[in-house]
């Protein structure tokens, strides 16, 4: 049997959605790091097909939304964030999404995902644990034979179920590994400085370490019949219902679960209306369980991510995507700890921020949930269920005071921390994920001396430090008077607009809160609540979340 060994610096369990936001950040920052996955193939379609709005702007920092509005089917109908995003929420499923991800991680490096590759032991070497430059984190990686990596679904025989990823059917790696042993295999030690879990709900990581005629049906809609309830979902094809969501289907009848069985769900709750089908391109079922873990991180080394740390029912819609915003709150941390560029003491706050958020997911999701399992309630609105309000607004969050956010309060009462609203408007377009911080300068009424004066000390200081700037820190400039009564070469300085021997000036870094020709007036200041004759200065971390 051949066995190799050799070290990286990150090593990310799992090629799905989380996976691949954590790829991502390591190859915009440049991270060495490894992507594995013990399936043989990518989803090919089904599992998550929800994108909210947030998610998309990810994708729109990172340079590929473009793909997302072409080939998604947009939630016109019922969108839930689009007050404060330029983006509604959409679907398509995962596997689309996934090759979004692949294809950009392409643009950037060599890393391919490493598929049908099993993880079967994982080990901390705690005399080193607090090194950061020593690669104390020792994973067995065992190569599968194709019949093992590859499910039943992939191999193109019957209709495409999805079962094996879903939570009712058991995970599958303990067999894994025990049939592998008896194979000759190739196996592999590696050591790494840091290991993203984020193999989804069955969560190995977690567990090796010690912690129709209906006329809506082109819509997303939500029934209350007199016999049950449902949220139903369509899919990306015009002849295609994506979700119908229910949860009477008792523990017992599990293995007795056919597209029979589902869809004899929204025949009861859509009477007097039918439902039916000629073909089943693929079906799935999952039990709701909500549920978060009480370990992050492991000495900040290894860390859970998504589905491998807090699971919910599928309602919300929130379950891709809180996932993805998990890793994509902790990637650019990792790789900027790799780097040398912050200290690793900043990756406490995974566990401190994003454990209260999800907390509050799951309690959300409680309340949410309720209003589509079983018979209707009397009073939706009474005091045990979810708000209109809430219902419209969906899932915010707000980071409190930490070592990183500067806010009223202690940052040692941060506790397990919250998320905050996602940016709004054309500004968030600005934040591009490259692993920079940025300094949003509210330069205000650049015609005042006083006003200018204060902008140009301003620049000064960070002018003593502009090499580092540049790769760290940019710096973006918004005033408030109007574009014609001002000249951006001549009235700012020149670190707001800097200067390039090859590309000129820089004229993408300084903006005007005026009317434009094509889209109105912005009120940009108004909105913010900032005043033109103070300024103000804003700090971002990078992804895209103020500080």
């Amino acid at each position: 049997m051949t066995m190799l060994e050799s070290n990286v610096d990150v090593l990310i369990i799992g090629a799905g959605p989380a996976g691949f936001i954590a790829a991502t950040w390591m190859t915009r920052i440049g991270v060495k790091m490894r992507i594995i996955d013990k399936r043989g193939t990518k989803v090919f379609n089904g599992q998550a097909d929800g994108l909210q709005c947030q998610s998309q702007e990810i994708f729109d920092s990172f340079g590929f939304e473009d793909r997302v509005q072409n080939e998604t089917n947009h939630m016109l109908e019922f969108c839930m964030w689009a007050r404060i995003s330029r983006f509604t929420e959409k679907v398509l499923h995962q596997g689309r999404t996934e090759q979004f991800f692949l294809d950009h991680i392409k643009k950037h490096s060599d890393i391919e995902v490493e598929r049908g590759v099993l993880p079967e032991a994982l080990s901390v070497d705690m005399s080193h644990v607090e090194d950061t430059n020593s690669h104390s984190i020792t994973l067995k990686l065992r190569s599968l034979g194709d019949e093992e990596a590859t499910s039943q679904q992939a191999k193109g025989t019957g209709t495409q179920d999805g079962l094996f990823r879903s939570n009712l059917a058991r995970d599958g790696t303990d067999n894994l590994i025990h049939k592998s042993k008896e194979q000759a295999n190739l196996e592999e030690v590696v050591h790494a400085k840091y290991v993203f879990g984020c193999d989804g709900a069955n969560r190995w990581t977690r567990h090796i370490i010690p912690l129709t005629d209906f006329p809506d049906i082109r819509k997303r809609f939500a029934i209350h019949s007199t016999s049950s309830s449902s949220l139903i979902l369509t899919e990306t094809k015009p002849d295609a219902c994506g979700r119908a969501d229910r949860s009477s289907i008792k523990p017992e009848i599990k293995p007795e679960i056919r597209p029979e069985t589902i869809i004899s769900a929204p025949e009861k709750i859509l009477s007097p209306f039918t439902v039916t089908y000629n073909y089943c391109h693929r079906w799935t079922a999952y039990q709701i369980g909500q549920r978060g873990g009480r370990n992050f991180d492991l000495h900040q080394r290894i860390f859970l991510a998504g589905d491998a740390v807090h699971t919910h029912s599928p309602k919300a819609g929130q379950g891709m995507n809180v996932s993805m915003q998990d890793t994509y709150y902790l990637g650019w941390k990792v790789g900027l700890v790799v780097k040398g560029v912050v200290e690793p003491s900043i990756l406490k706050t995974y566990q401190s921020e994003r454990r209260r958020v999800a907390h509050d997911l799951i309690s959300f999701d409680h309340k949410f949930s309720r209003l589509f399992s079983g018979r209707p309630a009397k009073d939706i609105m009474d005091e045990s269920g979810v708000s209109m309000a809430e219902f419209k607004e969906k899932f915010v969050v707000d980071y409190r005071a930490s070592m990183l956010v500067a806010k009223a309060g202690s940052s040692e009462h941060q506790g397990d921390g919250t998320g905050m609203s996602p940016s709004g408007g054309r500004k968030q377009a600005w934040l591009k994920s490259d692993g920079r911080f940025r300094i949003i300068l509210f330069a205000g009424n650049m015609s005042s001396s006083s006003r200018k004066a204060r902008a140009e000390a301003f620049c000064a200081a960070l002018e003593k430090s502009d090499s580092f700037l540049k790769s760290v820190i940019e710096i973006l400039t918004l005033y408030s008077i109007r574009r014609i009564d001002i000249e951006l070469l001549n009235d700012f300085p020149v670190i707001l607009h800097s200067w390039d021997e090859k590309t000129g000036w820089d004229y993408y870094k300084v903006f005007v809160d005026d009317q434009s020709h094509h889209e109105g007036h912005g009120h940009a200041y108004e909105k913010y609540g900032v005043y033109p004759e103070r300024g103000y200065v804003v700090i971002a971390r990078p992804h895209q979340y103020v500080g």
